[in-house]
């Protein structure tokens, strides 16, 4: 639970975010896969920042390739992600879900991972090394702390990328994972966290798979089968497992696990309608979906083999679109609650279509004593500080994004 969440309620925010024509017919699914291969293949043009991982994970797990495109990426993440995992590491920076994605990317791209070194204190040592020790050091902050130094999300990617990679994970690891399974430990705020239920499911599938877990085999099973109760009992009306943007995980835990397609059936349909009609335009949304629609999961980077592959993906242009402001405003109140309980009331006036961050720029620019700053994240700009009081990870403090007391899905 994060008794110390502070809160940013959004009290009438009546912005309306940009979204594209839906498909006047139904058009085929694989016209859909197809269109969000192409979106993922051309955000590498245009992503500002590190390489992400994720998208390449979820273009080496597609039908279709631009081999050309996607060894270039493979080259930025070696160079650019990988010189930055390096500074992290250099200044002992706990990045086990950052480690993790990484390796899973060159996983899905058949790259030798004991060619990938990081060298801390003039000791030179591969990538899964590097992650074990990481991983090593999250599952000691848990038996002092009841918690991963950074998340369980985290954790579980760490425990899936060494699994897939076929690195024995340790006993004692896999345990801490299967004890916050048992214990509901994976909340966000005071809601469950749906995604850490589906990389945890993902993780503990593979070491199950992987027949090294035999002390507490039933612990496991019994781990595996609430996780799946847990993302099945999330699933709304209209399909969608906790959220919008939880539902691609979800669903690739679900089959990990081995749940049919066809009991999936209603989690795709509810993506795809979606995706028709623009809700899914963050690249890191889409790696995410993608696989799911294609019916693999992470897990599928196990067995990939990398032989005779389908390179027939071609980038048509696209002429640039300019998008005119709008000339209607719509008044946008903000409410800033911090942790002391101390509030503030704001009111900016933005463009009809205007995205929260661009509200909350024009809301600095005021001067009426509002302030905030962005980190980057994999996801895109991340809230970190308002009216400078600060996020801060270590010690579980986060801002938290509501309208009209719901949690908001994006910003």
């Amino acid at each position: 639970r994060l008794s110390r969440m502070l809160s940013l309620v959004i009290i009438t925010g009546l912005l309306a975010f940009a979204s594209g024509k839906p498909y006047e017919t139904e058009g085929s699914n694989s016209e859909l896969l197809l269109s969000f291969n192409k979106n993922l293949l051309r955000s590498l043009e245009t992503q500002e920042g590190l390489p992400n991982p994720s998208v390449h994970l979820a273009l080496r797990l597609s039908d279709h390739h631009n081999l050309a495109k996607e060894s270039e990426h493979l080259n930025r993440l070696k160079n650019n992600l990988h010189n930055d995992i390096q500074s992290s590491l250099s200044n002992s920076q706990s990045v086990v879900g950052l480690l993790a994605l990484y390796t899973l990317a060159l996983k899905s791209s058949c790259y030798d991972l004991n060619t990938i070194t990081f060298t801390v204190s003039e000791k030179s040592e591969t990538l899964l090394t590097h992650l074990k020790k990481q991983m090593e050091q999250e599952k000691e902050h848990i038996a002092f702390s009841h918690r991963p130094l950074t998340n369980y999300y985290q954790y579980s990617l760490g425990v899936l990328a060494l699994c897939v990679s076929s690195i024995r994970v340790n006993n004692h690891v896999s345990n801490k994972l299967i004890k916050a399974v048992e214990h509901e430990h994976f909340k966000h705020g005071d809601s469950e966290s749906i995604d850490t239920y589906a990389m945890a499911g993902m993780a503990l599938q593979c070491v199950k798979d992987a027949g090294s877990h035999v002390q507490n085999a039933a612990e496991l099973s019994t781990a595996l089968s609430k996780i799946k109760q847990k993302l099945l009992a999330s699933r709304r009306t209209d399909g969608h497992i906790g959220n919008e943007f939880s539902t691609g995980l979800a669903v690739q835990a679900l089959l990990a696990m081995g749940t049919q397609v066809a009991e999936c059936a209603a989690s795709m349909e509810a993506m795809r309608t979606d995706a028709r009609s623009n809700t899914y335009h963050n690249p890191m949304a889409i790696s995410q979906i993608l696989p799911a629609l294609h019916q693999k999961s992470y897990l599928t980077v196990k067995s990939k083999e990398c032989l005779n592959e389908d390179d027939t993906l071609v980038l048509e242009p696209i002429e640039p679109v300019v998008v005119l402001p709008s000339e209607t405003k719509v008044t946008v109140m903000v409410e800033v609650v911090t942790s002391s309980g101390a509030a503030a009331v704001y009111s900016v006036n933005a463009p009809k279509g205007s995205s929260l961050l661009e509200a909350l720029e024009l809301l600095k620019s005021k001067n009426v004593g509002f302030t905030f700053e962005k980190e980057s994240s994999l996801w895109g700009p991340f809230l970190s500080a308002v009216n400078e009081e600060q996020a801060r990870q270590s010690d579980r403090r986060y801002w938290h994004l509501s309208s009209d007391g719901t949690a908001l899905s994006q910003g």
